[in-house]
């Protein structure tokens, strides 16, 4: 059986996995000295952690997730490997305060794989997809947080706009606020069903039939409001370079343009040369700490996505720590 095969196992297929083992691999086998350290940052059902600990006999993991759930099926799956793999009960931007308290000061390979896992999206009773009729939930850990309903029924129309029109770029947000609004004063509205029918029925015909299902858009951006993704994301790529020694890489899967552009921009930032143009040799501090493992954003193959549709969004960008941070 080789890593694929064993990480597809129990029905997950782990995205770009056989890309994602390339990409980090260099960064764990120079490792000497000690036995290397691998952060899966969003672990989830462990496909590409089980993966990682297959090809790497040396390695240890430390896998984090929100969701109660997928830590205990990732226990499960991970448990042939005994004490080589430690599950942490939190949020990647909570990364400095987990290596603190494990006492671990640097890890050499760092994946985050964003959005929804593959069991929220297909168990009704997370409330994350509109496919199904549930209550209005969409918490990644259901142990703490506001569920969506307590947004759409509890935001004014205001605010459920800018969520919808920043996270969810709907061009629509408006009218939809609205309607949510006026449908509220008559019921609560406590289901996916009812919020996806309204939805439908807010925005223009001509736009309904075209674009897949027009509550897309709305689901996303109360699902990243309800999870507080992008302000997570946008404290948690910084900390997980920041915990990489020189050699140490991090890669990226990421499903929607939002959290893709925050990783270009902080990617970007950390591979730029901010010598100033009059300066005739470049200064050691103003040199790039990072170099780019990948040309831009890339893309799952049309074999893959025919497999597993659910890879069809995804964006993976990596990037490697060349320089000590100052």
């Amino acid at each position: 059986m080789d890593v694929g095969d064993h990480a597809a196992e129990a029905g997950h297929i782990p995205v770009m996995l056989g890309r994602v083992l390339e990409l980090l691999a260099p960064a764990v086998d120079a490792v000497t000295g000690r036995d290397p350290v691998y952060l899966d940052a969003t672990l989830g059902m462990g496909g590409h952690a089980e993966a990682m600990l297959a090809a790497h006999p040396r390695l240890r993991l430390i896998g984090l997730d929100r969701d109660t759930t997928a830590l205990e099926r990732s226990a499960r799956r991970l448990a042939p490997y005994g004490g080589r793999a430690t599950l942490e009960h939190a949020v990647y931007d909570e990364i400095p305060a987990v290596l603190g308290r494990l006492g671990v000061p640097v890890v050499d390979a760092v994946l985050f794989d964003l959005g929804v896992s593959s069991p929220q999206l297909d168990e009704a009773d997370r409330g994350f997809a509109y496919s199904y009729d549930a209550p209005l939930d969409m918490r990644m850990d259901r142990t703490r947080g506001r569920t969506a309903a307590e947004v759409v029924n509890g935001y004014p129309a205001a605010d459920l706009a800018r969520i919808l029109r920043e996270y969810g770029e709907e061009r629509f947000a408006q009218r939809i606020a609205s309607a949510i609004v006026r449908e509220r004063e008559r019921a609560p509205l406590d289901s996916t069903r009812r919020l996806a029918d309204l939805v439908r029925t807010a925005i223009p015909a001509a736009t309904r039939r075209t674009g897949g299902n027009p509550a897309k858009r709305t689901f996303q951006a109360l699902r990243i409001e309800v999870n507080g993704e992008l302000d997570a994301w946008r404290r948690a790529l910084p900390a997980a370079l920041g915990a990489l020694p020189v050699g140490g890489r991090v890669a990226v899967l990421a499903y929607h343009s939002l959290e893709d552009r925050v990783t270009k921009q902080v990617l970007a930032a950390q591979a730029a040369d901010t010598t100033p143009p009059d300066l005739p040799v470049p200064l050691p501090e103003h040199e790039p700490r990072f170099r780019l493992l990948t040309r831009g954003a890339e893309l799952p193959s049309d074999e893959e996505t025919t497999t597993n549709p659910r890879a069809g969004s995804a964006r993976l960008r990596a990037g490697e720590r060349v320089r000590e941070a100052t």
